[in-house]
C-alpha cells in the first residue's frame, strides 16, 4: 500500500522547467534497484517530454534501462573497468562534460555521483542528501527516517515528486522490445505447436546466505512441480549461484535448463517473459519478474517486503512474522527460522496458485 510521505527541498526550490535539454539520470546499481526506479524515470519523461535522457549506469544493469521507452541514451559506468579508482571517476567526468547535460538527477544515494556530476560541471545536480552530499548539489532533498520505511519505489518517486516533477503513476510494467524477447528462442527449443509450461527459479541472493531459502527444498519444489506438471524448470542466477542451481539441476536431470551464470540480463529478461510462474528468494530477478507480471512466488527471510515486495499484481509472498524479521543481516546469527519455517509443501501450493493467475 502507498503512503505518501511529504519531503522537502533546501532552500524549497523546485528543478527548472524551461532551458532543460540534455538531462542525466544517474541509476542505481542493482537490478533490483534499477527496475524499482522505472516509475521515477517515467515521472522525469512526463516532466520534460521534449529533454533527451541520458542513463549513467553499471553495465550489469543498462539493459533494465535499455528496455525503458523513457530513456534515449545509455552511458556506461565501467567500474571495474575503465572509470575504476578516481583518475577513473576523473576520465569519466571528463566524458560526460562532452555532453553538456543541463541537469542531472542522482537516483543513486553515493557521494561519488555527486562529485562527479560536479566535475562534469553539470550546473543542475539534485537528488537526495544522503552519504553527506548535500553540499554537492544545488537541490538537495532531504532524506528523512520514514522515507526508508516505505517501498523503494515510492523512495524515489517521492524524491522526484519533491523536486517538482509530475508523477507518472507508480504502476510498474517492463514491456520487453520485440528484439528482447526473440532472445529466448535461441534458448528454448519446444517444437511448435507443442505446449510445455515453464517455471523459472531463482534459489541465488546477492546480499547474502540470510536471503536464500534452503536449496534442498527448492529441489523438492521443482519436482514436485515436474511430477504434476510435467514442466521445464529453469535455473536463473549469476556464476556466484552456480554451486546453488548446480546441487538442483543434479536432482532433476532432464528437466531443466541451468542458466546461472550463462546469459546476458536481456537473455533472461526475455525468458523469465516466456515463463509461467517464478519462485524465487527477494532478489533482482524477482523484481523483473514482478514488473513483468510473470507470477510470482516471493520467499521472504531476512529481509522485509513492505519495502522491497515485487512490483505487479501477480504476486504471492511467503514469509513467517518471526520476532527477528526483518534482520537485514547477510549472515543469520541464530536458527534461521524464519526461512526454515517455510516448507516445501507451502510453496508448492503457492506455486499451484500462481499458475493458475
Amino acid at each position: 500500500m502507498y503512503h505518501a510521505v511529504p519531503l522537502t527541498v533546501q532552500g524549497n526550490k523546485r528543478l527548472p522547467r524551461e532551458g532543460i535539454q540534455e538531462i542525466l539520470v544517474r541509476g542505481t546499481n542493482w537490478i533490483g534497484d534499477a527496475v524499482m526506479t522505472l516509475p521515477a524515470v517515467a515521472a522525469i519523461r512526463r516532466t520534460w517530454p521534449q529533454a533527451r535522457i541520458s542513463i549513467l549506469a553499471k553495465p550489469w544493469v543498462a539493459d533494465v534501462y535499455r528496455e525503458s521507452n523513457d530513456v534515449d541514451r545509455i552511458i556506461n559506468f565501467e567500474d571495474p573497468g575503465r572509470h575504476r579508482g578516481p583518475f577513473g571517476k576523473i576520465h569519466l567526468a571528463g566524458e560526460l562534460r562532452q555532453y553538456r547535460f543541463d541537469m542531472a538527477i542522482l537516483l543513486q544515494n553515493a557521494i561519488e555521483a555527486a562529485i562527479i556530476a560536479r566535475l562534469a560541471g553539470i550546473p543542475v545536480r539534485a537528488g537526495y542528501n544522503s552519504d553527506a552530499r548535500g553540499w554537492l548539489l544545488t537541490h538537495a532533498v532531504r532524506r528523512t527516517p520514514a522515507i526508508l520505511k516505505i517501498h523503494q519505489i515510492d523512495y524515489y518517486l517521492e524524491m522526484v515528486k519533491a523536486l517538482g516533477c509530475d508523477s507518472a503513476g507508480r504502476n510498474l510494467r517492463l514491456d520487453l522490445r520485440p528484439d528482447t524477447r526473440s532472445l529466448a528462442d535461441e534458448w528454448l527449443k519446444i517444437p511448435k505447436g507443442r505446449h510445455q509450461m515453464i517455471i523459472g527459479m531463482a534459489p541465488g541472493a546477492t546480499y547474502g546466505p540470510a536471503k536464500r531459502w534452503p536449496v534442498d527444498r527448492f529441489a523438492a519444489v521443482a519436482a514436485a512441480i515436474i511430477r504434476e506438471y510435467g514442466a521445464t524448470i529453469i535455473l536463473f542466477g549469476s556464476k556466484q549461484d552456480q554451486d546453488v542451481t548446480d546441487a538442483i539441476a543434479t536432482t532433476i536431470p532432464g528437466h531443466c535448463l541451468n542458466l546461472a551464470g550463462k546469459t546476458s540480463v536481456r537473455e533472461v529478461m526475455a525468458l523469465i517473459a516466456r515463463c509461467h510462474a517464478f519462485i524465487t528468494n527477494d532478489s533482482g530477478l524477482m523484481h523483473v519478474a514482478g514488473a513483468m507480471n510473470v507470477p510470482t512466488v516471493a520467499i521472504f527471510g531476512s529481509t522485509n517486503p513492505v519495502t522491497t515486495s515485487p512490483p505487479g499484481e501477480k504476486n504471492i509472498i511467503i514469509r513467517k512474522p518471526v520476532d527477528c524479521s526483518p534482520c537485514l543481516k547477510t549472515v543469520c546469527p541464530t536458527d534461521f527460522r524464519c526461512m526454515n519455517l517455510i516448507g516445501v509443501e507451502e510453496v508448492v501450493t503457492a506455486v499451484r496458485q500462481a499458475i493458475k493467475i
